[in-house]
């Protein structure tokens, strides 16, 4: 496997550490093709996926036309930069493609404009009962469902253990699951060691996620107002400026990105953060590093949430096709071609099914970091949610709430003046 791509293959899946058959008249998810005489060609557009995926891609195409051959999928794949744009160009102009694989956010935007296929009329309930709970309502605006789920990550939390021993911490008691926990251990590394304990990450929408897994709530039932400004919301910002204020989190926590984390849990300066789908790259770039990396379960606040990150994949309604669409759909996200992709890349399924298999319950003997990493991440599945949903103005609002974090944790307003911030922005954003 390419490591560059791997690497922005996860990184599309962090983004974001923040996406059944057809309808009754099409048959069951195996089915043989359409009784139509006339073989129909479905366009299939996915997220940079070549050339490292190449083969599994077009195994699945070809398995797909061998039972089904009166439909030919044609495949484009799309650098993940161009994708958003190149999709709403093509639903613009009446050419849209019949299958696309897209994220809950993007996608949402795509539905409120009524441009995709809803799934919970399209997919039959015994279908849809194949795909977790939690990763089928990642899809949903309104109530409705416009996508199905594919691929998944959560959160598994990384630990130096090494560090941990040089501060005198034991690694099998004193890794933390819960903020407050991650707390002390950033005070106890950094006077011990003065190396950062823990490094939790501003990056994306992560700051939304922090606050709804402290128990803040982001907007009321209607998603008209802001709903943060309680003191579930103000501790979310009193926690983060105290650890920032104190020197007990790096300054790239809030001024660096994703792989600002990577590199400096790689460099041996950060005991804790939330990266295990990096842990590929930690294992090629930092032997050493993998080799002291206990993986924990995610940490969180005092609801317990944890999160989920989903792939997706939707079916415009400009389709010509929507039954063939639907049944390539429910085919690609199946049980067995998803436990294949599983075993390509550190993802998950979306289908209960494939995660029955032991791959995913069973470490094995001497489980190195990496399978360790699959099995918890794995079990988190079912208590694992989107905990910040497909909204309207979504990228504004996501950097109101990090422009106000951010006047906190730098000393330019309080953090009760920092949250009325938010919200002011926030109610303004969500009027329009």
């Amino acid at each position: 496997m390419k490591k560059g791509f791997l690497v922005g293959l996860i990184l599309i899946i962090a983004m974001v550490f923040v996406s059944a058959c057809s309808d009754s008249s099409s048959g069951g998810e195996e089915a043989e093709g359409s009784s139509d005489s006339e073989k129909v060609t479905i366009e299939f557009w996915t997220m940079q996926l070549k050339p490292t995926f190449t083969d599994y891609i077009e195994g699945v195409i070809a398995d797909f036309e061998e039972k089904n051959p009166d439909i030919k999928i044609k495949w484009l794949d799309v650098p993940a930069a161009d994708l958003s744009q190149k999709i709403l160009t093509a639903v613009s102009s009446n050419t849209a493609p019949d299958v696309v694989n897209l994220n809950p956010t993007f996608a949402s935007q795509l539905a409120d404009l009524d441009a995709l296929v809803n799934m919970d009329e399209a997919v039959p309930e015994e279908n849809r009962n194949k795909y977790l709970d939690g990763a089928w309502k990642a899809n949903q605006i309104d109530g409705t469902t416009f996508a199905i789920p594919w691929y998944l990550s959560t959160e598994v939390t990384l630990n130096n253990t090494k560090i941990y021993k040089e501060a005198g911490l034991d690694p099998e008691k004193d890794i933390p699951s819960t903020y407050e926990e991650a707390k002390r251990v950033a005070k106890v590394v950094k006077e011990e060691t003065g190396k950062y304990g823990y490094f939790p990450s501003m990056d994306l929408s992560l700051v939304l996620q922090h606050m709804v897994k402290m128990g803040a709530k982001l907007t009321n039932e209607d998603g008209t107002k802001a709903a943060f400004n309680t003191q579930e919301g103000l501790h979310a910002f009193q926690y983060f400026t105290d650890l920032y204020q104190n020197d007990l989190i790096p300054r790239e926590a809030l001024t660096g990105d994703q792989r600002s984390t990577i590199d400096m849990y790689q460099g041996g300066q950060v005991a804790t953060f939330m990266g295990s789908q990096f842990i590929s790259q930690i294992k090629e770039n930092a032997p050493d590093i993998y080799k002291n990396t206990l993986p924990s379960e995610a940490i969180t606040g005092k609801t317990g949430k944890k999160t989920i990150s989903v792939q997706n994949i939707v079916v415009p309604k400009q389709t010509k096709n929507k039954d063939a669409a639907i049944k390539f759909a429910l085919f690609l996200t199946n049980a067995e071609n998803q436990l294949e992709f599983c075993k390509l890349v550190p993802i998950l399924p979306s289908v209960k099914k494939a995660l029955e298999d032991p791959y995913f319950t069973d470490a094995g003997e001497n489980p190195e970091p990496e399978d360790l990493v699959r099995i918890k991440s794995a079990a988190q599945l079912d208590e694992s949610e989107l905990l910040v949903p497909p909204m309207d103005h979504y990228d504004e609002l996501r950097q109101a709430m990090f422009d106000a974090i951010s006047a906190s944790m730098l000393g330019k307003k309080s953090p009760q003046e920092a949250l009325d911030q938010a919200e002011k922005a926030w109610n303004e954003i969500l009027s329009q």
